[in-house]
């Protein structure tokens, strides 16, 4: 899909954004994060490149004249155009591609997966790379691979119909490599995995430095995800190897990598980041459009917002709510947040799971609030129960707002909270409940907590400060190769109580 919104202005440098799922193309707090910084910088210029489900999906956010292309990049819709390749280019793409898949496969070949990758993207470039993946010759070169004496996956019996289904999640993931590439300016990734792919083929062809942003850890949520995916494991070892060499090969290239949080900074570095090339920033919001959300409801609630998504672990959240009506039967839980498409077994086993634990009276499911901030204010307590997050978008602004928290210790969670909320460990309701009745039961404490969380946001957390970072950023990776970035000094984020939650 190709957007015009207004001519570009001379002078300032081009930013290619690279999403996957995301801005501009739905709600959640990677689309929110992208559009406070287009919206805050009208003096840089940016295009999109979204890797997105079908390539039907409308636009969710009015874009400002100085977002001047996107570009949908389908992974599900109809398979590409392109005819497949004959003769010495089929003979040469089947050696690039055996010679991918043995990086992916053996421990001792993984140095040939970078070559392989950019002769994959010059294959997927030409054309002929998604014919080829949807051909016979790909899964011939796929089985041989798989039963060489030494591969570890050989020794689970790999069969011809995971040869074909692994096949297929490579196709699709690589999709993103046919994208037309920029060929000036920055190329921003506002997550790892296949996003990235055009920004690494641009830095290959035409030298365009590759700036990465992890709000989330990628590689680890596909951990997370495929633990659960119905793939035996031949083909989990096949894609998470892809995963983990992809995120290692972007750590490795990346001008510049600002995670989000310190967290995300340990992941990059035990990946192969250079640890001078990594700036932490953390993500922020503006306090006055979240102002002090006012007095508490009168029953006791607790609220929480986010996407209906199984890494956001709802089920330890009912679990834990069960767990505290059991002392406060008086209590409500309100969920605020949408069920993105295909999520709709989890909703749906969310709400048997509040049935059977006969709390399915006093748990709703709220759907999109047209004002997130009408979320925050319905809860005494804001509850976060993600088993991975980077910089929580809906923490910061419920702290913005004033109110007392309960969170998961998760990627950048403890930092951002500090002593202003409670801590908890992921996939613990008893530990949950307990903070919960902590802050349930102490209205003072509640208060002071709250107001102390405003005052960390509006010391440490705004939103100018986001912007005005990456206007710099992007001017200096404009200017030229980056050569040994300075550190930004942070706050050290402070840590109370001991055991098994904070505060």
């Amino acid at each position: 899909m190709h957007v015009p919104q207004g001519a570009r202005r001379s002078g300032a440098p081009r930013v290619t954004l690279l999403t996957e799922g995301t801005y501009p193309h739905s709600h959640g707090g990677v689309s929110v994060w992208c559009d406070q910084l287009v919206t805050g910088m009208p003096d840089i210029r940016f295009d999109v490149i979204a890797v997105t489900g079908t390539g039907r999906e409308p636009l969710a956010w009015d874009l400002p004249a100085h977002v001047t292309d996107v570009l949908s990049v389908p992974m599900w819709g109809p398979a590409p155009p392109g005819r497949a390749p004959r003769g010495r280019t089929a003979r040469r793409l089947a050696d690039t591609y055996e010679t991918f898949l043995t990086a992916l496969l053996d421990p001792t070949a993984e140095a040939g997966f970078a070559p392989a990758l950019q002769g994959l993207a010059r294959a997927a470039a030409d054309g002929v790379l998604s014919p080829f993946l949807r051909g016979d010759t790909a899964i011939s070169v796929l089985t041989s691979v798989w039963l060489r004496p030494g591969v570890p996956a050989a020794e689970a019996g790999p069969t011809v119909h995971d040869a074909l289904t692994a096949t297929a999640l490579l196709e699709h993931a690589l999709r993103p490599l046919a994208a037309p590439v920029p060929t000036d300016g920055v190329s921003h990734a506002v997550s790892g995995g296949v996003a990235v792919l055009p920004g690494l083929a641009a830095l290959e062809r035409h030298g365009v430095p590759l700036l990465l942003t992890e709000h989330g850890v990628y590689l680890r949520e596909r951990y997370l995800g495929y633990r659960t995916a119905p793939y035996r494991w031949p083909v989990k070892a096949l894609i998470l190897g892809f995963f983990r060499l992809l995120a290692e090969e972007t750590y490795r290239r990346a001008a510049l990598i600002t995670p989000g949080n310190r967290y995300n900074r340990l992941w990059e570095e035990e990946g192969g980041a250079d640890p001078a090339a990594i700036r932490t920033v953390y993500n922020g919001v503006d306090p006055a459009a979240f102002p002090p959300a006012g007095p508490e409801p009168e029953a006791l609630t607790l609220s929480w917002a986010g996407r209906v998504d199984p890494i956001k672990d709802l089920e330890t959240l009912i679990r834990a709510f069960a767990l505290v009506r059991e002392r406060l039967p008086e209590t409500r839980l309100r969920l605020f947040g949408g069920t993105p498409r295909g999520g709709e077994a989890y909703r749906e086993r969310c709400e048997a799971l509040a049935a059977d634990l006969g709390q399915g009276g006093h748990v709703t499911f709220e759907g999109r609030v047209d004002d997130i901030r009408d979320a925050y204010a319905a809860g005494n307590v804001v509850m976060l129960s993600s088993i991975s997050e980077g910089f929580p978008f809906t923490l910061i602004e419920a702290m913005s707002c004033g109110r007392a928290t309960v969170s998961t210790d998760v990627g950048g969670v403890r930092e951002a909270v500090g002593d202003t909320g409670l801590v908890v460990p992921p996939r613990d309701p008893e530990a949950m409940a307990a903070a919960a009745l902590r802050l349930l039961g102490d209205p003072a404490r509640r208060r002071a907590m709250g107001a102390a969380a405003r005052t960390r946001v509006v010391e440490q957390f705004t939103l100018r400060q986001t912007i005005d970072t990456f206007r710099a950023i992007y001017r200096e990776l404009a200017r030229g190769p980056v050569q040994a970035p300075a550190r930004i000094v942070l706050p050290t984020p402070a840590v109370s109580g001991t055991g098994r939650f904070a505060g």
